[in-house]
């Protein structure tokens, strides 16, 4: 027995199994088909183009071919894959061959590599490249005498010029800055853009008597690239908008830079740093991979492995996992970090952090059992950061080794007002937390702005917890508890309350960062050259 339908009645099934469809389909009020960057509503309200994250803007696929030449760590320095001996001096030795060739590959094949020591990579176009995730595996064993270290540690050597003063404040979201006069600047030089913390600034941000850690001190906002100049009209031309005001008022100037670490990346292979239980407790912010002064450079397919020591109890990280600092147009992609010994104060037991850069992308990451797995740490100058399609869980945080049961530890903006942040289709199954921290953290205070949560999804039990400074949006949150009412010590000063769209809905597009990133070539506005 089969049923036929007429043409009308098919006509009318497809509408019906079409509406669920077609009531699901909607469009923030921010985010019209039509959008350009500088769109408003009527309230002021607006989206920032985060579509300039990531390696080279995002206008470049990470390089798989390296110029230069290829190292093999073992067959050429005598590197150990059985794990057996200590493979640090090797490896840095395969460093230093690509190093003087002028860059490549250092290529650590199948195995286990037990490094006794630390591994720094501080020349451009070096690749640290492995065979896969779980193939090629590096344990490191120093835990003592690690606080505030890396194990492999990318790092530029980041020089600044005297300042060069802004003629007139600079709006937000603006490419162009007025100096009095733009000297020796020229075309494709690297500035950082910034501002004195001034008593006014803090004033005007309601943190007199919080915000005291930079107070009276030049903070970098914006790491920038100069791509045109007038220099009669006393006008650099940017390839990044700025994300906030800088005023004259709070002395705000350029500064050229120079020394970037460049071109460099670290891939396909898994580290373990987990060590000593106690010891791991007694050191602060140890960190498995930093990357600090560099641009245009990656992590890629990187995971935290268990150690087989009884004393490591199976645990992946000593303490932090990937940690980009002071940095611009830097990616981090397919990146998992699990299971950190030190979960308590003073900045351990982070995953994920940024701290101090400029459109950084860390997408398709996942993070496990860590203290704050995905967070923005240290400072002012994160700013047009994105954090896209990861996965977050098991976040708890300890006051001690000796704590057992410990509170949540949600994702966060830690620290100083993030500047135009996006969350992005990421999956929380703990939460995110953004708003005055108050004294918290050597006085974080307002700890982030005009940042977009969009298309968030939860478990049911997960929590989004926004109070940002002036406006925050959250646009599509399924399964998850939104929270942005103007209550409690984490809302103070921080009104106008969040906006909240459709909360349980998926918006079109579902990636912000992608469809913006789209929008912005189809335009012909590509910004990345070589340097």
């Amino acid at each position: 027995m089969y049923l036929s339908l007429s043409k009308i009645e098919c006509l009318i099934v497809l509408i019906l199994c079409a509406c669920p469809l077609m009531a699901q389909t909607w469009r923030s009020a921010l985010y019209p088909s039509d959008w350009e960057p500088g769109y408003q509503d009527n309230q002021g309200r607006f989206l920032h183009d985060f579509s300039y994250a990531g390696y080279r803007n995002g206008e470049h696929p990470i390089p798989t071919t390296i110029p230069g030449i290829v190292v093999d760590a073992v067959l050429e320095c005598n590197a150990d894959p059985s794990g057996q001996t200590d493979a640090t001096q090797a490896i840095q030795a395969a460093i230093q061959k690509v190093s003087l060739a002028g860059g490549g590959i250092v290529y650590l094949p199948t195995g286990l590599y037990r490094c006794d020591g630390l591994l720094l990579i501080n020349q451009p176009g070096i690749v640290l490249r492995g065979d896969g995730l779980f193939k090629t595996k590096l344990q490191f064993t120093k835990v003592v005498g690690m606080s505030y270290k890396s194990h492999i540690l990318f790092k530029g050597s980041v020089v600044s010029s005297t300042d060069m003063p802004l003629r007139q404040d600079a709006p937000q979201s603006t490419k162009e800055i007025f100096l009095q006069t733009v000297g020796d600047l020229k075309v494709g030089d690297d500035i950082s853009i910034g501002w004195v913390i001034t008593e006014a600034f803090i004033a005007e941000h309601g943190m007199t008597g919080t915000w005291k850690a930079f107070n009276n001190q030049w903070q970098p906002f914006f790491l920038r690239k100069i791509v045109e100049i007038d220099e009669a009209a006393g006008k650099v031309v940017i390839d990044v908008p700025t994300r906030y005001i800088a005023k004259t008022r709070d002395q705000a100037s350029i500064r050229k830079q120079s020394k970037y670490l460049k071109e460099c990346g670290l891939e396909s292979l898994s580290i373990g740093n987990a060590g000593d239980w106690e010891s791991a407790w007694q050191e602060k912010s140890c960190q498995a991979i930093s990357m600090e002064g560099v641009k245009d450079c990656w992590i890629k397919d990187v995971a935290s492995f268990g150690t087989t020591s009884y004393e490591a109890k199976s645990y992946h990280l000593q303490s932090k996992g990937i940690r980009i600092a002071d940095s611009k147009r830097v990616t981090v992609t397919g990146c998992k970090m699990e299971n950190a010994q030190n979960r308590g104060e003073n900045g351990n037991g982070y995953l994920f952090e940024i701290t101090r850069c400029s459109e950084v992308l860390i997408e398709k990451c996942f993070a496990s059992a860590g203290r704050h797995n995905f967070i923005q740490n240290w400072g002012f100058g994160t700013t047009g950061c994105v954090f896209l399609q990861c996965t977050s869980q098991k976040g708890w945080s300890f006051t001690s080794m000796q704590d057992k049961i410990g509170v949540p530890g949600f994702c966060e903006y830690h620290h100083s007002i993030a500047t135009a942040c996006l969350v992005d289709q990421c999956y929380l199954k703990d939460g995110w937390y953004g708003g005055n921290r108050r004294d918290w953290s050597t006085g974080a205070g307002h700890s982030v702005t005009q940042s977009v949560y969009w298309n968030i999804r939860g478990d049911g039990l997960s929590m989004l917890l926004s109070w940002q400074y002036g406006y925050g949006y959250v646009i599509g949150a399924k399964k998850i508890i939104v929270v942005t009412a103007l209550a409690g010590p984490s809302a103070e000063g921080t009104s106008p309350e969040d906006w909240v769209e459709n909360p349980d809905g998926t918006p079109t597009p579902e990636s912000l960062y992608l469809d913006q990133l789209s929008r912005r070539l189809t335009r012909g506005e590509s910004v990345w050259s070589q340097d």
